[in-house]
């Protein structure tokens, strides 16, 4: 049984998850240590244009800024980096993908689907520059896109939280209803109600149409605690940076569990507070994807289209960091052979 609410109340702040809130968004721009770099040919400059969060999101951007540093180690290489604000207009997404391939650097890859319809332009006035996008599916001849089956890695942490609830009630908890986060949860409650049909799903969106759900680990928190008091001892987050709040509330509960997204939350130094409540991560290679691009071009094969990073190429994982799933892992390898083979078959879709 599922039950779908949505907050959009204006909701009271702890201190703690205002700061972490501010830190996370307090600026359009972000430059790493190699700010200054002017002309990204000579440089050898490649450019990364972080959606709201920034690179310290625990999450997608998170995993972006890992390939970032990995292309600075191996291959020599200066990365720029810079972060939309909350309130970014697509002008505001232009100008900062124009200014970073004015300046040379390539590839130029924005991570997010909200850089889709500039990097499209851009990249349309800058045909000898590759373009990279995360989670959009570009229509430009020097543009590459990378997607993920997000909806095969969340059907097992479905399976995951159904198991682990002793309750019988679990939650996810999503950025907005748009079709990449519906992705998440259709995965989730197919899971969790294939493992358990009476298991009682609580789905719950931070806004309806606003792009700072992928910022605010304040009103996060605040839909875990409302789940948490209805019973609910497992939640899933997908969304972005806000998920912060969400696993520090679930971390303050006895018993409960909170189940990352994107990047390996039990591993972030971040978060190292609330291992203890991290029972897993459905993990996305953006790393793997982006590195592979930044390599591509530099070696002179630059990729284009769209590539869907699957379930069966390690696109999408379940992380068993921390050893809390340990004793379910059959339960979780028949649902990982059974999506890879297509026995089992998972909605994009609620």
């Amino acid at each position: 049984m599922r039950r779908v609410s949505r907050l959009s109340a204006t909701i009271a702040v702890t201190a703690v998850l205002a700061l972490a809130a501010t830190a996370c968004g307090e600026s359009s721009t972000e430059s790493n240590s190699n700010d200054g770099a002017s002309n990204g040919t000579e440089q050898g400059t490649v450019g990364i244009a972080f959606d709201v969060g920034g690179r310290d999101d625990h999450s997608f951007n998170e995993a972006a800024a890992r390939a970032g540093d990995q292309a600075e180690e191996e291959l020599g290489l200066q990365v720029e980096y810079q972060t939309a604000g909350n309130d970014d207009t697509h002008d505001d997404r232009v100008q900062r993908l124009t200014a970073m391939a004015q300046a040379g650097y390539n590839p130029v890859i924005g991570v997010g689907y909200l850089y889709a319809p500039a990097l499209e332009e851009v990249a349309a006035e800058f045909p000898d520059t590759t373009f990279g996008i995360v989670d959009a599916a570009p229509e430009a001849e020097n543009a590459y896109g990378m997607t993920f089956a997000e909806h095969e890695g969340s059907y097992l942490a479905g399976v995951a939280a159904a198991l682990k609830s002793e309750s019988g009630q679990i939650g996810f908890i999503g950025a907005m209803p748009n079709p990449l986060i519906q992705k998440f949860e259709a995965g989730f409650v197919q899971g969790a109600e294939a493992t358990n049909p009476d298991i009682d799903v609580d789905v719950r969106y931070l806004y309806d149409d606003d792009d700072r759900g992928y910022n605010d680990p304040a009103r996060a928190a605040e839909n875990a605690s409302v789940m948490l008091a209805d019973g609910v001892d497992v939640i899933y987050t997908a969304a972005g940076g806000s998920g912060v709040g969400s696993i520090e509330t679930v971390a303050g509960v006895d018993g409960a569990w909170a189940i990352g997204v994107d990047s390996d939350a039990y591993v972030q130094p971040g978060l190292a507070d609330y291992q203890d409540h991290i029972l897993t991560s459905m993990v996305k290679s953006v790393d793997v994807a982006v590195y592979d691009l930044i390599e591509s071009v530099q070696e002179g094969e630059a990729p284009s289209g769209t590539h869907t990073y699957t379930l069966a190429e390690g696109g999408v994982s379940l992380s068993t960091s921390g050893g809390y799933i340990d004793d379910i892992a059959d339960e979780i390898q028949a649902a990982t052979d059974g999506i890879v083979n297509g026995d089992i078959v998972v909605s994009e879709t609620p």
